[in-house]
């Protein structure tokens, strides 16, 4: 059975700072997370980004229309509560990442592969092209747990984010750090993919799936330049 949609409750949305950063309110009233806790954000550009998302609402909420909204209630209710898992579970990602298990062939593959295979923050990782698991060098992912570990939140909150739509905690931080645009990152992440699409065709829903893949690595990009503005 499926659930309707709210409907819009409020008329007004504003932005206000508050003693642990900037909050949205709705008609006055301070926005709360799913979980009731007070949606605290870090900066003024983060807050406006919500509320626009809340403001632009039709005569019913579509909570899927605010990717913004929906990560900062992860990074609060989630994230801060499960911090240890979430680094956890962000960080295992280097260790069977997708950019080290590479094509063999065709040749353009495994080429278009290997660029994208480079040394990340004076490590460097071992790469395959077979389909049995590699061990990375202890080294990497040290190197790699500590990157999570000194990111707040906010910004943990879009690394797991952008680490799980790409599969890849590489192309996650190469995203972060600047190194690649989101529309990049997302054709790293779907290489192999892309490539037997460009040899074979394509479906829609194989279409649906990579468009919202290159959806969440563009919207996880925005939050964290947001939470850091």
């Amino acid at each position: 059975m499926m659930l309707s949609a709210p409907r819009r409750f409020y008329k007004a949305v504003t932005v206000e700072r508050g003693d642990k950063g900037w909050h949205v309110h709705l008609d006055g009233k301070q926005l709360r997370s799913p979980a009731k806790q007070a949606l605290a954000l870090p900066t003024r550009a983060l807050a406006e980004a919500i509320a626009a998302e809340w403001d632009a609402q039709g005569e019913k909420i579509a909570p899927q229309t605010m990717p913004f909204m929906q990560l900062a209630a992860t990074a609060i209710d989630r994230v801060a509560a499960e911090r240890a898992r979430v680094l956890a579970e962000t960080a295992g990602y280097a260790g069977s990442d997708l950019v080290c298990y590479r094509a063999a062939a065709p040749a353009d593959l495994a080429r278009r592969q290997a660029e994208l295979v480079g040394e990340r923050y004076d490590v460097a990782l071992a790469v395959t092209t077979g389909i049995l698991a590699v061990p990375q060098p202890d080294q990497a992912l040290e190197r790699f747990h500590r990157v999570l570990k000194a990111a707040d939140d906010f910004a943990l909150t879009a690394l797991a984010a952008m680490t799980g739509a790409a599969g890849s905690l590489v192309i996650a931080l190469a995203l972060a750090e600047g190194r690649l645009t989101a529309e990049q990152a997302a054709e790293a992440a779907l290489l192999d993919e892309l490539h037997q699409a460009e040899k074979w065709g394509s479906d829609p829903e194989a279409e649906q799936r990579r468009a919202a893949i290159r959806r969440d690595l563009a919207d996880g990009l925005a939050f964290l330049r947001l939470s850091r503005a």
